[in-house]
């Protein structure tokens, strides 16, 4: 039962009954209705912005614990490219110099991943940009991981066939020289004894009598012999020793090998002669790598001693003039 409201009039000194009425009712409701709905509202806005509910605890801590797993695998993938890094150095610079070997390009090691875009499906989180780099590292260390092993098969080929390639690669001096009084031009630029002009000599010049023995220097095969077509070589012989190695042995006297010949580290393949372009009896002797001539003096390690090797680079380091 509502209450009864007295309303005290100052004329007549009495209490008037006060008469309420519907609309005035409608509106007392609706205001106090209003007030509560505000009050609601800023109630759960505050809460929404500024309270978690146990859910929303419970994602958050799972989502810095996601984050803290990322950060701990980025830093272990980081430590991953490091050592592979180290690992790829050593295939470069130690395993495949062993083994007269290529570096593995870093184009080839560095190629990326193909795909418009692989990381389409990480995009549109808060944490997009974590998770998309995370996977990128990944992706990259993997395809380095692949270039990597097939490296090492390759290197583990070449350790299998490493008797076979020590044996065809040049090692020892092609004339009978343990007294070094032979060599009687180096590698290098030197006085062209015709033109008086400096040239590069790109072989070595072993003085010796005309019928001297010339050994190959290198398991392999014969790939010419016979006069230099030019002329200048005079009657030569060409080994193919493989692993990208060749050897020449200019101005012979005479041959006693024919192209497709098998040839042993050692064996007599001629004779040292003065054919060709030569001031007088000779053996010029060259080693070529991929078709490049090199410096002979590091293909003696067969049969010179340390003393013997730091003698003739010293020898090697004098000005002379060439003896073709």
């Amino acid at each position: 039962m509502s209450k009864v409201k007295y309303k005290f009039n100052k004329k007549s000194l009495t209490f008037d009954r006060v008469q309420t009425t519907m609309r005035k009712r409608l509106l007392y409701f609706f205001s106090h209705l209003s007030t509560g709905v505000v009050f609601a509202a800023v109630v759960l806005v505050l809460a929404y912005n500024f309270i978690d509910s146990p859910k929303e605890k419970s994602q958050k801590r799972e989502i810095d614990q996601m984050k803290l797993q990322y950060q701990i695998i980025n830093d272990q993938l980081g430590k991953v490219k490091r050592i592979l890094t180290d690992l790829q150095d050593r295939d470069d610079n130690i395993y495949r110099v062993i083994f007269e070997a290529e570096p593995i390009p870093s184009s080839m090691r560095s190629a990326g991943i193909g795909g418009i875009d692989r990381y389409e499906a990480l995009k549109g989180y808060s944490n997009s940009e974590l998770m998309s780099e995370t996977a990128r590292n990944m992706d990259k260390i993997l395809g380095k991981l692949y270039v990597q092993s097939k490296s090492f098969d390759e290197v583990f080929n070449l350790a299998k066939n490493k008797e076979k390639m020590l044996v065809s690669i040049p090692a020892i001096q092609p004339v009978n020289n343990k007294d070094l009084k032979r060599i009687g031009s180096y590698f290098g630029a030197r006085v062209d004894p015709f033109y008086k002009v400096r040239k590069f000599h790109e072989g070595m010049d072993f003085s010796a009598t005309i019928g001297t023995e010339v050994y190959a220097t290198g398991n392999g095969t014969v790939s010419d012999a016979g006069p230099d077509v030019e002329g200048g070589y005079g009657n030569e012989i060409k080994i193919d020793h493989g692993y990208s190695y060749q050897t020449v042995y200019a101005h012979l006297s005479r041959i006693f090998v024919k192209p497709g010949q098998k040839i042993l580290r050692g064996q007599i393949i001629g004779y040292v002669g003065n054919t060709g372009k030569s001031t007088s009896p000779h053996l010029h002797y060259e080693v070529r790598k991929n078709g490049i001539a090199v410096n002979p003096i590091y293909f003696f390690f067969n049969d010179l001693s340390p003393a013997q090797y730091q003698l003739m680079l010293e020898l090697s380091s004098r000005p002379s003039q060439t003896m073709d």
